[in-house]
């Protein structure tokens, strides 16, 4: 299969059968920065595209389940979509040995979606019959039998996204421990202990993004081997998240108020990562929340 034009939008049905990968799948083809739908019936999915001038790439992932699926729909959905222009359609089948779909499904003790009662095997030998077409007709197959989810993201990422190569984004923010540890954070670096410009009058109403206070943060004599420090951790660490599949990685800095030294930190972090490459947001848990409540109280 030869890549398609990079200034087509791709659309993408991803089908196989039950057990196969197929929701994984769909979730690295999100991270890739696709719009995913799943299990869309098939009878809404000309409302899709009745919006024009849309460019973000489409993942539908396609269940056999659905009770108005048709391999013949899906087929002919791919035909009319391949004549439009500034569109690429494809279709993504991860297909699976008989013998590791049971294994799979008496591994998760499910029992299989078109089986009768303790009988996965005749739900498994339907749902490949019906799906045969597709398979036949299939741009990109991927074989799951002997692929655990790091080598099915690798061969996913390889065909769909952007140069083949994984997408990791970054958040950075500040909290206060106060107020408690933020939710899912990966990584956290305690701040406190040094200089607080709380204690200078002249600086306590300002916080970690205004000049002044990130001037006094940087005046504490552990403050540059801090910073570098947690670069380089950060620096060492991205990467192999990265190359693990991962989507997502959040770093937090803490202080005593969440406004000063934990906002400075977190800003000059923010900006190392992105100087280096790094896709990086930022958030400041305290100071966005008193603007919210100020913003309501006006």
């Amino acid at each position: 299969m030869i890549a398609p034009d990079p200034t087509l939008r791709r659309i993408v049905f991803v089908t196989g059968p039950s057990g196969a990968g197929r929701s994984s799948a769909l979730n690295v083809l999100e991270d890739a920065g696709f719009e995913v739908i799943d299990n869309l019936p098939m009878r809404l999915i000309p409302v899709l595209f009745e919006e024009p001038d849309q460019t973000r790439p489409l993942a539908l992932g396609i269940d056999a389940r659905n009770r108005d699926f048709s391999t013949n729909s899906v087929i002919d959905w791919l035909g009319r979509l391949s004549t439009r222009p500034g569109v690429v359609a494809e279709l993504l089948f991860l297909d699976c040995s008989t013998d590791v779909l049971l294994h799979r499904f008496s591994e998760t003790r499910r029992r299989h979606p078109m089986a009768p009662v303790d009988r996965p095997a005749d739900g498994v030998q339907a749902e490949l019959e019906l799906l045969g077409p597709l398979r036949a007709r299939a741009d990109v197959l991927i074989d799951t039998s002997g692929l655990n989810v790091h080598e099915l993201r690798a061969e996913v990422e390889h065909w769909f996204a952007p140069g083949g190569k994984r997408h990791l984004s970054v958040t950075v923010q500040s909290f206060s421990y106060k107020r408690g540890l933020p939710r899912s954070v990966d990584m956290v670096y305690d701040c406190r202990f040094l200089k607080n410009p709380y204690w200078e009058p002249s600086l306590r109403s300002f916080n970690g993004t205004d000049v002044q206070v990130a001037k006094y943060v940087a005046t504490d004599p552990r403050y540059a081997e801090f910073s570098q420090k947690v670069l380089d951790m950060s620096l060492l660490i991205l990467p192999a998240c990265q190359e693990e599949g991962k989507s997502h990685f959040s770093i937090a800095f803490g202080c005593t108020g969440g406004q000063h030294r934990s906002v400075t930190l977190a800003e000059s972090h923010a900006l190392q990562l992105a100087d280096a490459g790094w896709q990086v947001s930022i958030r400041h848990r305290e100071i966005n929340a008193r603007q919210q409540q100020g913003a309501q109280q006006t």
